[in-house]
């Protein structure tokens, strides 16, 4: 399929670029270090080859969220911000940008997420997990009554926030011991971001902003599976949930979520998720360069899925979501703050 427009495609600054040198054994780090701060050679030339328009950018893991400090990470992703704006710049019709945020401080970013719709023409934000406060020992979890005001700017800006993946922190990651292969995208990250996603459901978010849209990548993290046990676990006692949510978590999973099919190319994944989700809400991702372009196009290309259902996953959820011109090479509207 040509025309196909993918929203997590990474890349790195030379600040950030070292977060991820531990996601590939050491003998391939050098080749990941060149497609992350790659932006106008290869990546385009793979882009070309396998029938990709546009790709929205995204900052590497975890990159601002393991900066403790809230104003060192506001220096650092508003760098990266400006960076990515550049690079758009230089190709408009093939790049949109995702902004990275300094969520340690709700306030700074929101800030500075209005800048980067208003002053950057960015389409949403692409945050790595939850992020590190303090002694960088507490992690903070964004259904936190603190970030209330946050998502509230959010939804004002009417720009989808996309969950990507995190390892969870060293003291919260006993379960993996021993077990180190279990970190990262095998099995931790799902799990991680799963459980981040699930708060949010269960917080009352949903109820109290109810456009608010969320994305999730890798087919969903292993949600799509679950919504039905986790909303009816013990039926039978009559347990009230026990969170402040009003609805099943089932009913925000298909109201407030869109999923990604980034490193997850296989077809029974997918029709599970079309089957929780519907066609309408699942959207095609590589999750470049961490993984392989040509991977993610030519088996997308060819999965036994209807073609409505291929060019709405391919194509035109996106450009709805993004609310992306027709084409998806034009240039991306440019806005100043009032």
């Amino acid at each position: 399929m040509d025309g196909k427009i993918a929203l997590e495609e990474h890349f790195a600054i030379e600040d950030t670029v070292s977060d991820s040198a531990g996601f590939v054994p050491p003998p391939c780090w050098p080749e990941l270090k060149r497609r992350l701060l790659d932006m106008q050679e290869r990546r385009l030339a793979e882009m070309d080859r396998h029938g990709i328009a546009l790709s929205i950018l995204s900052l590497n893991a975890p990159a601002i969220q393991a900066v403790p400090d809230a104003r060192v990470a506001g220096e650092l992703a508003r760098r990266a911000n400006d960076f990515l704006a550049d690079q758009i710049a230089r190709r408009p019709d093939r790049f949109r940008g995702f902004a990275a945020l300094p969520m340690q401080s709700p306030e700074l970013a929101a800030r500075e997420l209005a800048r980067c719709v208003s002053e950057l023409g960015f389409v949403g934000a692409l945050v790595n997990g939850f992020s590190q406060d303090g002694d960088g020992q507490t992690p903070l979890y964004y259904d936190l009554p603190r970030y209330r005001p946050f998502w509230a700017a959010v939804a004002s800006l009417d720009v989808p926030f996309y969950l990507h993946p995190r390892n969870p922190l060293p003291a919260d990651a006993r379960i993996y011991d021993g077990h180190p292969w279990l970190l990262g995208p095998a099995w931790a990250f799902g799990q991680e971001t799963a459980v981040h996603a699930l708060r949010l459901m269960a917080s009352g978010l949903f109820d109290e902003l109810p456009a608010l849209q969320i994305i999730l990548g890798h087919m969903g993290e292993g949600l799509p599976y679950s919504m039905w046990r986790i909303d009816h676990h013990n039926d039978w006692t009559r347990t009230p949930p026990g969170c402040p949510a009003k609805k099943k978590l089932a009913e925000y999973f298909r109201s407030n979520f869109h999923l990604t099919t980034s490193g997850n190319f296989h077809t029974q994944t997918l029709i599970h998720a079309i089957l929780e989700v519907g066609a309408d809400r699942i959207l095609f991702s590589t999750d470049w360069p961490f993984e392989n372009i040509d991977h993610a196009a030519l088996w997308f290309d060819a999965a036994a899925i209807g073609e409505n259902d291929r060019a709405k996953i391919g194509r035109s959820n996106a450009a709805r979501l993004f609310r992306l011109a027709d084409r998806a090479d034009a240039p991306p509207e440019r806005r100043t703050l009032a």
